[in-house]
């Protein structure tokens, strides 16, 4: 399998025939590691085929569909084997009580004085500036652009929060073809934005999809090595949780997408928000990906297509190419101010597209960045940003900090949060 440099990744946003190329290019020589392809397709549909309707019926009996764990038995190291297993099968998980109820309305509240008090809405949006969205269904969401707030700094530098992700981090295997990947006691702080969603909003939703990369799943030697046993045909030994050449893979470089190592998207809510709120769905199969990854290799996709991937866009899970996925999709339980949501970079999700109830369901997003070397290659560009306002690196340089008053300081560090940051050596 051929290697592409960043740069030449970036050059195929802006040529469609070059993309075309290499895409025409990376299918034969994906197809070639295995000759079998349709065989292993089919074998692995009917693999999701079976778990989704295990998830279909389970949800039809009202029962659990993401692993709840308390918080408590996080710190006390008492979760137990099987809620352990559950998670690293579904690739998702709700961790209750990370944060005290009081201290999370706190932050609503704090939040919200800090996007009205500085003029926020006044603001003019540029819709140019992020487009990462613009191939999903559902209009652009209604997510700040607001990363230095200061309940969004408390909220990352906690303790408690690093225990959780400690915790999450220690499902995945670190350690690996000769390598130690990423250390799962440290974590990083990658800086991403708020969602404040009103009742009866109509705006917000976004079709099913995964982050993290879209084409480059296929085409980046990087991530050719993540998926390397799904290519070879041998897809019972892929690991979701296997970190093996996670930490070197290569983005498109583009507004919202990625550039650092997540063992987990996720988020904590701000008030009380659940199914028909206008809030989180998911498809909870951590191996799905590798359904999605077989089918764009099949015979009745165009040569030079991976159904309906675009370069710089969120991959969308769609119905005509992966149906196979489409009816596990699943909202998360209701979950109250201080509980935390997190999935599996490859799981597939989505968002209401209406909110129909009766209060605001607002989130902080803060995922899982444990320390490696591609994540502490970007804490000095994001510190810079930090100390002078603007935009996170990954995101549209909207820059609407710069002059917020109450804007979070390098004064409002902890120790740990200095560590997270970069800016002092753990």
């Amino acid at each position: 399998m051929g290697a592409l440099a960043v740069a030449d990744l970036a050059a195929l946003k802006n040529s469609k025939d070059a993309l075309a190329r290499v895409i025409r290019e990376t299918k034969a020589k994906l197809r070639a590691l295995n000759p079998n392809y349709a065989t292993a397709f089919r074998a692995m549909e009917d693999d999701i085929r079976r778990e989704v309707d295990g998830i279909v019926s389970r949800r039809e009996r009202d029962e659990a569909i993401v692993p709840e764990i308390a918080y408590a038995d996080v710190k006390a190291g008492r979760v137990s084997d099987s809620a352990i297993a559950s998670v690293r099968r579904t690739g998702t998980a709700v961790i209750r009580g990370v944060f005290p109820r009081a201290q999370a309305e706190d932050w609503n509240e704090q939040l919200g004085e800090y996007i009205s008090a500085n003029g926020y809405y006044d603001q003019k949006i540029d819709p140019n500036l992020d487009k990462y969205f613009s191939t999903l269904k559902s209009d652009r969401p209604q997510i700040f652009g607001i990363y230095w707030s200061k309940p969004q700094i408390q909220a990352r530098q906690s303790e408690s929060l690093a225990a959780a992700r400690a915790f999450l981090n220690s499902l995945w295997r670190h350690d690996g073809e000769g390598k130690t990947w990423f250390d799962p006691k440290r974590e990083t702080i990658y800086a991403d934005r708020t969602r404040r969603r009103q009742p009866g909003d109509v705006s917000l939703g976004l079709s099913p999809h995964m982050d993290a990369g879209s084409v480059e799943r296929w085409i980046d030697e990087g991530y050719q090595r993540v998926y390397r046993h799904v290519f070879s045909g041998d897809i019972a030994r892929y690991d979701p949780f296997d970190g093996a050449w996670r930490t070197a893979t290569s983005e498109i470089p583009s507004p919202a997408v990625c550039s650092v190592f997540r063992t987990y998207q996720g988020w904590t809510a701000l008030t009380p928000q659940g199914p028909g709120d206008g809030t989180l769905q998911l498809i909870p199969i951590a191996r799905g990906i590798a359904y999605m990854l077989l089918r764009a290799l099949q015979d009745d996709v165009p040569a030079d297509e991976l159904c309906g991937a675009q370069p710089a866009r969120a991959l969308s899970a769609l119905p005509d190419w992966h149906p196979a996925l489409m009816p596990a999709l699943s909202p998360i339980p209701l979950v109250q101010p201080g509980d935390t949501v997190w999935w599996h970079p490859d799981i597939v999700h989505a968002v209401e597209d209406r909110h129909g109830g009766q209060g605001y369901s607002n989130v902080i997003y803060i995922g899982g960045a444990p320390w490696c070397e591609k994540n502490a290659a970007y804490l000095p560009r994001q510190a810079e940003r930090f100390l002078k306002g603007e935009s996170a690196p990954d995101f549209a340089p909207e820059n609407y900090e710069v002059a917020y008053k109450g804007r979070a300081t390098s004064a409002d560090l902890t120790d740990l949060g200095k560590k997270q940051m970069g800016l002092v050596a753990w």
